[in-house]
């Protein structure tokens, strides 16, 4: 990892990349900092402290403890996510956006435009109902967290979340076109990382004051290591389908007659499945944790992390997000069709519609645990925190490690081929 690490710093382009990376990662952090006008600070804090295990603590830690403070990134980057899943799922359903979004790069682009309209838009709607909430929202003391009520102060919020959430957008956009990795999931985490010291403290405190035992945080971390071990295992796994090509005859060289393999990941989908099931999950549950009526604060309690309904949602919501996004991100038809361009053809299966079926078949099968999988790891903390009678305070959560390990996985990996392609030995051997 080492020499990985001083091998990366040897390429000036690498370097540049990684430099630009950080640099709009702090640039995020700084802004996590910064209040929304017009929030007593104090009274917020003392609320969120009492509300940690309900799905305000859950939007706290994807924004980086930016809820927690209120700051002009509060909403952080779950509009974006939102308006993304939507914009797909009207892209199966909708002629028009699927013939879009098969013209190559314009395309692309154009879709793009339209997951940042869709992204103003929730954000708009979002801030109003959370405006209106925090004139409702009182202090354990009593006092109000809005110095002064009114249309003025929703506007003036809605107005400064939007710019925050629209900020965010551009940064990951940034981060993804000139730094190192993908921005978006690089932003959820920092916000994640960001909340592990915090984190920790609390639970040492816990620790002392007797609260927490320490062979039962000698569980914690043991659970905590099994599930980050299983990540990387699972992250890493895949099935190679052997594909034999045919010799050709171009002019007078002979290409082909060559033996390689098709690599298909038992998690296609990465860690976006938990990414969109979260998001899925905290959009209703924030607009009804602020609204005062009955039944919207029953659904905020059914959404609330730890619940029977939450848990069960969120796995039902990761499961169908990876074959989903499996479905979007590899399309059996195109490998088939490219793989009898080139003369390629998997042994026993005729080339054509038959490897299209045979990969199909083969990669559902491989989700099918995949999804599994990552149910599990969301769950199992969960459960054992709640067996052990831990808080939730401490950083075992298991979308926020599979995320953390996940994108750390990526991220490596995107400097490895760099690395490789200078002839670098990269951090993997």
């Amino acid at each position: 990892m080492l020499e990985g690490l001083q091998n990366a710093a040897k390429i000036a382009e690498l370097r540049r990349r990684l430099i630009f990376t950080f640099a709009l990662l702090g640039v995020y952090r700084v802004g996590v900092a910064i209040p929304t006008p017009g929030i007593d600070g104090k009274a917020l804090a003392a609320f969120f402290q009492q509300a940690s295990n309900t799905v305000f603590g859950l939007v706290n830690l994807f924004s980086g403890g930016a809820l927690e403070r209120f700051s002009i990134f509060a909403l952080g980057i779950m509009p974006y996510i939102s308006s993304s899943i939507i914009l797909q799922l009207l892209t199966v359903v909708v002629p028009a956006l699927e013939r879009l979004s098969k013209e190559g790069e314009l395309g692309r682009r154009k879709i793009t435009q339209y997951t940042r309209y869709g992204t103003v838009g929730l954000s708009l709607l979002q801030g109003f109902f959370i405006s209106m909430g925090l004139e409702q929202i009182q202090a354990p003391g009593g006092s109000s967290v809005v110095f002064h009520p009114g249309w003025g102060f929703r506007l003036m919020t809605m107005i400064t979340l939007t710019s925050g959430t629209a900020f965010i957008m551009w940064l990951g956009e940034q981060i993804t076109e000139r730094g190192i990795g993908n921005g978006i999931s690089l932003i959820i985490f920092a916000g994640i990382v960001a909340s592990v010291p915090s984190a920790m403290t609390t639970t040492t405190e816990f620790v002392r004051e007797g609260e927490l035992s320490i062979l039962v945080l000698l569980l914690i971390l043991l659970v905590m290591v099994a599930v980050v071990a299983a990540i990387i295992f699972m992250e890493r796994a895949y099935r190679r389908i052997p594909v034999q090509y045919a010799k050709r005859v171009v002019g007078r060289r002979v290409y082909g007659g060559q033996s390689s393999h098709l690599p298909l990941k038992i998690n296609t989908s990465g860690v976006i499945p938990p990414i969109f099931a979260s998001s899925v999950l905290i959009f209703p549950a924030t607009i009804a944790s602020f609204a005062d009526h009955p039944w919207a604060q029953a659904v905020a309690g059914a959404l609330a992390p730890g619940s029977l309904v939450y848990n069960l949602s969120y796995v039902a919501l990761i499961i169908f997000f990876c074959y989903f996004y499996t479905a979007v991100v590899f399309n059996p038809v195109d490998v088939a069709d490219n793989m009898k361009k080139y003369g390629g053809f998997i042994p026993g299966i005729r080339p054509g519609r038959p490897t299209a079926e045979y990969l199909s078949y083969v990669l559902s099968r491989l989700t099918a645990p995949g999804s599994g999988y990552l149910g599990l790891v969301a769950l199992i903390p969960m459960v054992a925190i709640g067996l052990v009678g831990a808080s939730q305070q401490f950083p075992l959560g298991g979308t926020s490690v599979l995320i953390a390990v996940g994108v750390g996985l990526d991220t490596v990996k995107q400097i490895e081929s760099q690395l490789q392609q200078l002839n670098y030995e990269g951090f993997l051997r």
